[in-house]
């Protein structure tokens, strides 16, 4: 079997400074225009990336392996684009210092599954690819993250998209239903692998692998 090389915090680190460097120049543009095809604005989808990387911090952090920790992350209102990219910033450098410090052995929750450190590194790098890429292709920007990282993370969170032969970054969009490779239907309910890959997957689980209860915007649970 080949050797895999993993995903590691500097692959995050590498993502966050390419998806800085390509929406930097572009924060005085319009942020309240749509990112790409999703029904969200570039401005809703750079907080939304925010508060998944800084959330997922929180629970490798704690190690909670049952639900979400409590809290909202939030980027502040009215906050100015390039004040989101602060946020998004701030997110996933604090997940890659939780990834770099956390063992091998700790394990913490996300709905499609308990992961592992380097799979939370993995999460962020699609997370940032995705939603980075939509936020470009909304102000007109094209992301183009390494062809190395691109691949780390595809063989580390969809090896069951190992059949599939493409180049890595146009797999990588397809794999998560951004873009289509030739003789390939587009996946309509992509999910990665967040379980380590030496470990039970259930890639459609039902329910989510360990119920889970949507905080309410008044701060119930």
């Amino acid at each position: 079997m080949e050797k895999r090389e993993p995903v590691t915090a500097a692959d995050l680190d590498t993502v966050i400074d390419h998806l800085l460097d390509t929406l930097r120049p572009v924060s005085t543009q319009d942020w309240s225009v749509p990112a790409g095809t999703l029904d969200w604005s570039c401005w809703e989808t750079g907080e939304h990336l925010g508060q998944a990387l800084t959330h997922w911090a929180s629970q490798l952090t704690l190690r909670a392996t049952t639900r979400y920790v409590r809290w909202a992350a939030r980027a502040q209102e009215g906050a100015p684009p390039d004040g989101v990219l602060d946020f998004v910033e701030a997110g996933g450098r604090l997940l890659a210092v939780v990834v770099r410090s956390a063992p091998p052995s700790a394990r913490a929750f996300h709905p499609m599954g308990v992961t592992d450190p380097e799979g939370f590194a993995g999460m962020a790098c699609i997370e940032a690819i995705a939603h980075g890429h939509d936020i470009a292709t909304g102000l007109g920007r094209s992301l183009n993250p390494p062809t190395g990282l691109c691949d780390r993370v595809l063989r580390r969170m969809f090896p069951h998209h190992a059949e599939v032969e493409a180049e890595p970054w146009p797999k990588l969009l397809w794999s998560t239903g951004r873009g289509d490779l030739p003789g390939h239907e587009r996946p309509e309910d992509w999910r990665w692998r967040g379980q380590p890959l030496d470990e039970p997957w259930e890639p459609h689980p039902t329910p989510d692998p360990i119920p889970f209860a949507h905080l309410l915007q008044s701060g119930g649970a």
